[in-house]
């Protein structure tokens, strides 16, 4: 990468550390999606990915006439 700079230095000091923030998101993301794959390439395996699963879906009742 790229070597620090005083203006880089006191951003991070500033704000924090944005790009390693992305990093790390963009890795937990990538892992969570690897996981996703890898249930649907074999469902006779799930896996648990951390989501709750979604309620059944109901119709909409016709209205009254």
């Amino acid at each position: 990468m790229f070597p620090e700079t005083p203006i880089y230095s006191r951003l991070i000091a500033e704000r924090g550390d944005i790009p390693a923030r992305a990093r790390d998101e963009a890795d937990r993301l990538h892992r969570l999606q690897e996981q996703v794959f890898s249930s649907t390439s074999n469902p006779g395996h799930p896996q648990n990915v951390g989501t709750a699963p979604h309620p059944p879906r109901t119709s909409p009742s016709p209205p009254d006439g």
